[in-house]
């Protein structure tokens, strides 16, 4: 655990990879969780996610490993792993050790990604990652993408959400954003009215939140330009975050100036928190004040993500 953030990798769904990152028989190292890990595809198409290092001698898997049918090969030895981790093959021996094996790991593609559960007792799902119908609908455009890797943590990230003052501080809104928290399980959804800087001046809108643990957020904008994004802060380890964002647009809007500053608003945004994040220390008690918003049931919310 971090000494300057005190919070340990929480639970839930977290974005891995995109789907084209990772062509049939394709093989992916990867670093999430404070793991290291290999993301391959079968040839019939399916994603399987692994520890990364070899039982036999130690060897890393997603570096030099091939796939042969559904099965991992390993660049040292050439013992084959199926997608549960089993060792299957182990070429030169009449027998194979029976615990010959690697963790496994809960994965899923859907929305054009590859998500991995993580839970810190190793207990398996207990939602699904949610479907985003814009996504496949053809009237929407295909994903714009950023990327950034962060020293923070989703709950800290996730928390700007609900901190309604610093709108005006740090991103220089006119106004303090109105809005509205629902929270439900492992469900945090929120309404703002906000006004988004647009090339034809301020414009009103509404922007709907809806994050499913802290790993996968969608968050919808209407009355400015239909959008949708879909983010995941991803732990890479306790203290490090790899950030996506992934917008589609409706395609009657997308081509205009408002639809651009839709998104470069967002980016600004982001991009003007980062620091503050990279050097912030979490405050388990905050000496809070009327007009800070939610933050206590937030991090209340939060807290059912851990253990």
């Amino acid at each position: 655990m971090s000494e300057r953030l005190q919070l340990s990798i929480p639970n839930g769904w977290f974005q891995v990879a995109y789907r084209d990152e990772l062509d049939a028989e394709g093989v992916l190292p990867l670093r999430y969780f404070s793991e290291d890990l290999v993301l391959f595809r079968t040839r019939g198409g399916d994603v399987a996610l692994l520890d990364a290092f070899c039982p036999h001698l130690g060897a890393h898997l997603g570096h030099g490993g091939v796939v042969e049918d559904d099965h991992l090969r390993c660049p040292f030895h050439a013992w084959e792993f199926d997608r549960t981790g089993v060792c299957r093959n182990v070429p030169y021996a009449k027998r194979i050790p029976a615990k010959a094996k690697v963790r496994p790991w809960h994965c899923v593609e859907r929305n054009q990604m590859i998500w991995a559960w993580h839970h810190g007792s190793g207990e398996a799902p207990t939602w699904e990652v949610p479907e985003v119908p814009e996504l496949s609908d053809d009237s929407w455009t295909s994903l714009e993408r950023r990327r950034w890797t962060v020293r923070s943590h989703p709950q800290e990230m996730g928390e700007n959400g609900v901190d309604r003052a610093h709108f005006q501080h740090v991103h220089g809104t006119k106004n303090v954003p109105e809005s509205e928290l629902h929270l439900d399980g492992h469900i945090r959804r929120a309404i703002q009215h906000v006004k988004m800087r647009t090339p034809r001046g301020d414009v009103e809108g509404e922007i709907s939140i809806e994050a499913h643990g802290m790993g996968c957020t969608i968050t919808r904008f209407t009355g400015i330009c239909e959008t949708v994004l879909l983010l995941s802060h991803a732990p890479i380890d306790d203290e490090t975050v790899d950030t996506r964002f992934a917008f589609s647009q409706n395609r009657a809007d997308a081509h205009t100036g408002v639809a651009a500053a839709v998104v470069k608003e967002v980016v600004r945004q982001m991009n003007q928190d980062i620091p503050i994040w990279e050097h912030k220390r979490y405050l388990p008690r905050p000496m809070l004040c009327d007009g800070d918003g939610p933050i206590p049931e937030y991090r209340k919310w939060a807290s059912q993500f851990y253990g």
